[in-house]
């Protein structure tokens, strides 16, 4: 039988971080460095280095697992984490969006139908929830949670996110390291981990970027740095969104 962390393990582990751990921060800012230097066109920077950003994060979360000493009990096919809110910035969906458009043909025309469809499946949900006010409202993930509304992007017949490779930072930073029952059996495990701190050093690469961008080229699709601002869930973000073909056209960082 598989040895699983215990709640008191996971707490002890992840108590010594500061010890084992500690942010590489230059390898954020290298990426828009790098990219920065490009000739490619603004929206193919910006794409560009928000994907490379989004791995760095990945790419950090192996090393936090490493130096703990920790391996998640995580698997493909499980998306409990899949149910819980999704809260990102305006310029993070605008990247989402744009990246999305460049998709293959095919894949982009599944993925904007599934999205078409799961508004109108899920409309009165997505109604109520929007109604909670989440920066005041300290049970929203709560009431989230109890509503068992997927994600967006989540396949549900596959229990597969439809757009992994551009999935937010909360979906990789939050793992679980004990038995996976504890997600099937609690609404709201305690046992389950989240390193969101590392949102701090992608967003402030991102702002870097958009800075250096605002004073030298523009920032295309961008409304900076108010689109920083603006937080929502990422299904509001995609409400209004055209899912036609050729929606967004001409963006492709390629």
């Amino acid at each position: 039988m598989e040895k699983y962390l215990s709640y008191e393990e996971i707490q002890n582990r992840c108590g010594k971080l500061h010890e084992k751990y500690q942010i590489e921060e230059e390898r954020f800012y290298r990426v828009v460095e790098i990219w920065a230097e490009s000739h490619m066109s603004t929206e193919g920077k910006l794409i560009g280095s928000f994907l490379e950003l989004l791995e760095v994060v990945s790419e950090e979360m192996d090393t936090i697992q490493s130096n703990l000493e920790m391996e998640t009990s995580c698997q493909m096919g499980c998306a409990f984490c899949c149910y819980y809110p999704i809260i990102v910035n305006k310029m993070e969906a605008k990247l989402m969006k744009q990246t999305i458009a460049s998709f293959p043909e095919q894949r982009r025309k599944k993925l904007y139908a599934h999205i078409d469809s799961y508004f109108q499946k899920y409309s009165k949900q997505l109604e109520e929830l929007s109604a909670i006010e989440t920066e005041t409202d300290q049970e929203f993930k709560l009431a989230y949670r109890e509503k068992q509304l997927p994600c967006v992007m989540l396949d549900t017949k596959t229990n597969q996110c439809m757009a992994y490779e551009i999935r937010p930072i909360p979906c990789r930073t939050y793992v679980n390291f004990a038995d996976p029952k504890v997600c099937q059996q609690n609404i709201m495990p305690k046992e389950t981990v989240s390193f969101e701190f590392l949102y701090g050093e992608y967003m402030g690469a991102l702002n870097e970027f958009l800075q250096y961008l605002y004073e030298e080229e523009g920032t295309a699709f961008v409304d900076y740095p108010d689109d920083l601002y603006a937080q929502d869930y990422l299904f509001n973000w995609l409400k209004d969104y055209r899912f036609d073909d050729g929606a967004d056209a001409g963006v492709s960082p390629r």
